[in-house]
């Protein structure tokens, strides 16, 4: 199980992290997040984590020119896009960060994943190679660390792991739901942000571990 945690803010806290074991860390470039960085924050964020750990930059609605020297100057490993960006606009990121990985946040509304799969149409008419989407909760006016849960067995009824890209889930999860949401959603990977704080923004060492424990068991 790949296990992300997002929202990442000091140096510390990334070692801290790495230290446990976490596969990913997100980075937030987004203003309207308490969690969000700056590209010097980021900067030392990235260097100071070891090569196994993967460097995920969050963007909404970001150009296409931010993206591109941000995932450059910060070292990035993954984009990941929240906002209302159309497959031309990740196809051609994919042309410009050949080596960066793209992967399509998708919150989940009460249409399920019509929408995905429209978008993820549209995709394959691109050419467009995604590493995974990320599945989240929609709640109007958030892009993403609303800790709310997107409804599982509906998730996992309707999501085409045969033909669609690798399943990210979020929305919600924390360390004391996190086998339950694997056992029902069984996704490639999870997801986690305010379930593992002690305070907005501020991750807790400990929470972390034991998410990670969790998910690893599930």
């Amino acid at each position: 199980m790949w296990v992300k945690v997002c929202g990442i803010r000091d140096r510390k806290t990334a070692r801290d992290l790495a230290e446990v074991g976490i596969d990913a860390i997100g980075l937030n470039f987004y203003s309207g997040s308490p969690r969000v960085v700056t590209a010097d924050e980021a900067m030392e964020i990235s260097t100071a984590l070891p090569t196994d750990v993967v460097k995920v930059g969050v963007f909404v609605n970001h150009s296409i020119s931010e993206v591109v020297s941000l995932a450059n100057e910060c070292r990035l490993d993954f984009v990941q896009l929240h906002g209302d960006e159309t497959s031309a606009y990740f196809a051609e990121l994919q042309k410009r960060l050949p080596r960066i990985q793209l992967i399509r946040a998708w919150r989940m509304s009460g249409n399920g994943l019509e929408g995905l799969k429209t978008f993820l149409d549209e995709c394959l008419l691109c050419d467009l190679r995604l590493a995974g989407c990320l599945v989240d909760a929609h709640v109007p006016g958030v892009f993403g660390g609303s800790g709310k849960t997107v409804p599982w067995k509906q998730l996992a009824s309707e999501y085409r792991r045969d033909e669609w890209p690798p399943l990210i889930l979020a929305g919600g999860l924390k360390p004391d739901n996190i086998a339950e949401a694997i056992s029902s959603v069984c996704p490639w990977g999870v997801d986690v942000a305010s379930g593992v704080e002690s305070a907005p923004g501020v991750k807790d060492p400990g929470l972390v571990r034991q998410f990670l424990l969790n998910a690893k068991n599930a």
